[in-house]
C-alpha cells in the first residue's frame, strides 16, 4: 500500500499525545492527518497478547468505521527487572484517567518491592498500516535505555520522564521533541513505515 502525497491517513488512537507526535512525523509527507477521537470513533478493546497484535486490531476496526487508511500505534514500556511490564499494558497502568504520574510511581514501586536493582528498560512501538479493504501491514521499532526517577522533565507524554536512551543524560521527557522524534521507538518504527507506504 502507497499513499500519495496529501492524502487522507486515520490515526487510529484517542491519546492526544501520540497524535500529535505521529502529526509532526507525518508533516514533511504533506499528508492530511485526522484522529480516531475526532470523528468520534468508538476505541476497540485492545485483546491482543503482544504490541503488533494491538496495533493491527486498532487500525483494521478504524479503518473499517471511517473507510479511510489508518495508522494505529500499539507502544509502551518494557522494564527487564518486571518481566517486561508494564509492556502492552502500558496505558492501563495510567488508569482511566491516563494519569501516567500514577504509572511512573507504580512501576517504581514495583521496582523497590522486588528489590530489583536493574533499572534497565525500552520503549517497543509497533505500526500497522490498515486499508478498509482489510490489508494490514506493521512496522517495528524499539530504543533501549535505563529508567531514573524521581521523573524529570515536562516534554513528551506517558513514561518519558523516567526513560532515559542509551547513550543520552536526559531523559525523553527533558529532550526538545525534535530530538526524541530523532531517536525514538516511534521515529525507528515510522522511518520503516515511511520507507514502505509513504510516497516522497
Amino acid at each position: 500500500m502507497k499513499l500519495a502525497r496529501g492524502a487522507s491517513l486515520l490515526i487510529a488512537s484517542h491519546n492526544g499525545g501520540k497524535v500529535r507526535e505521529i502529526a509532526a512525523l507525518l508533516a514533511p509527507f504533506g499528508t492530511q492527518v485526522r484522529g480516531a477521537a475526532e470523528l468520534g470513533l468508538a476505541e476497540p478493546q485492545e485483546t491482543g497478547a503482544t504490541f503488533a497484535e494491538n496495533a493491527i486490531l486498532k487500525a483494521r476496526a478504524a479503518a473499517q468505521a471511517s473507510g479511510l487508511a489508518a495508522l494505529a500505534d500499539d507502544s509502551g514500556l518494557s522494564v527487564a527487572a518486571l518481566d517486561g511490564a508494564p509492556g502492552i499494558y502500558s496505558a492501563r497502568w495510567a488508569g482511566d484517567k491516563k494519569n501516567f504520574a500514577l504509572a511512573m510511581a507504580h512501576v517504581e514501586r514495583e521496582l523497590k518491592e522486588k528489590g530489583a536493582a536493574d533499572r534497565s528498560a525500552k520503549f517497543v512501538c509497533v505500526l500497522a498500516l490498515a486499508e478498509p479493504g482489510g490489508t494490514v501491514e506493521t512496522f517495528a521499532g524499539e530504543v533501549q535505555g535505563a529508567l531514573v526517577f524521581p521523573p524529570r522533565g515536562t516534554n513528551g507524554f506517558g513514561y518519558d520522564p523516567i526513560f532515559v536512551a542509551e547513550g543520552m543524560s536526559r531523559t525523553f521527557g527533558e529532550l526538545d521533541p525534535a530530538k526524541k522524534h530523532a531517536i525514538s521507538h516511534r521515529a525507528q518504527a515510522f522511518a520503516k513505515f515511511a520507507a514502505s507506504a509513504l510516497m516522497p
